[in-house]
């Protein structure tokens, strides 16, 4: 889940804008340890090596595993948060490498949160599962760092996490942000500005995580059912919602509807663009 931390404060000066954007890398840092499937200390890593037992967990952990169940029913099995283990077989980094299929089927019966047990408090996962929340961390930690800073601050804030955003309100005269969306195919590069008053930004796609052969470029967004990228996905979606979170689950899910993204994200009413 880590990424670069941003905080913009409308009409504020250095030193006013100094302690927010240091309580904004306090609450990003703390989100990142306590649930990053990359460290050996925290709750993830307690449920992922249960070894079949049951655990109980905090009330904000027991929130991110309720958003995961309903992000789980309402995509019919397309975003399933135990779908990680895949990154044992595949590796987005640019190369050629393509799994072999008798290892992606391997992993297969490893995948799907109907076979997790989750009474909150309580989950039970069962041997060699593992839940990853990497899906849903990074925007989580937007919407809960805006909280924090709208405590502190009158002005209107944005929170910039890696280009997933959330902006509290209109700068001052109700002017909008204007956020450059990247273009896919030229990296650095803007394709337009969307203005946003209120509300949240993100984007996904293969920019930055695929793998290229022989001409086709597979994004590192996987069918939890297949193991498989997604054939005929944009190579980016870019959505705006009310929050973070939102804005993320409706962006993934697109790419995961493939071919049919785009019909999808008019059936939500919702702002968008997609890259294709």
């Amino acid at each position: 889940m880590a990424s670069p931390c941003e905080v913009f404060i409308d009409h504020a000066d250095v030193a006013a804008a100094q302690p927010l954007g240091e309580l904004a890398a306090a609450e990003a840092l703390r989100i990142e340890r306590k649930f990053s499937r990359f460290r050996d200390d925290n709750i993830v890593h307690r449920i992922n090596h249960s070894d079949g037992e049951r655990i109980e967990v905090d009330a904000e952990t027991a929130q991110l595993l309720d958003f995961a169940a309903q992000c789980y029913a309402m995509s019919e099995g397309l975003f399933d948060v135990t779908a990680g283990v895949l990154r044992k077989v595949w590796r987005f980094d640019g190369s050629d490498h393509l799994p072999h299929p008798r290892d992606i089927d391997a992993l297969l019966p490893s995948i799907g949160w109907d076979k997790v047990t989750w009474q909150s408090p309580y989950i039970t996962l069962p041997p060699g599962m593992e839940i990853d929340l990497g899906g849903i961390g990074k925007e989580y930690a937007v919407d809960r760092t805006l909280l924090l800073l709208c405590a502190q601050t009158d002005n209107s804030v944005l929170v910039n996490f890696g280009g997933d955003l959330h902006v509290s309100g209109p700068r001052r005269d109700d002017i909008a942000w204007q956020v450059g969306v990247e273009h896919s195919h030229a990296l650095g590069s803007a394709m337009g500005n969307i203005a946003i008053a209120r509300g949240a930004l993100t984007t996904s796609g293969d920019s930055h995580r695929y793998v290229l052969k022989d001409g086709i470029r597979y994004t590192h967004v996987l069918n939890p059912q297949t193991g498989w990228p997604v054939p005929d996905a944009p190579h980016a979606v870019t959505v705006a919602a009310d929050t973070c979170i939102e804005a993320g689950i409706l962006s993934t899910l697109a790419l995961l509807k493939g071919k049919a993204a785009e019909h999808f994200l008019d059936a939500q009413s919702v702002r968008y663009c997609c890259q294709r």
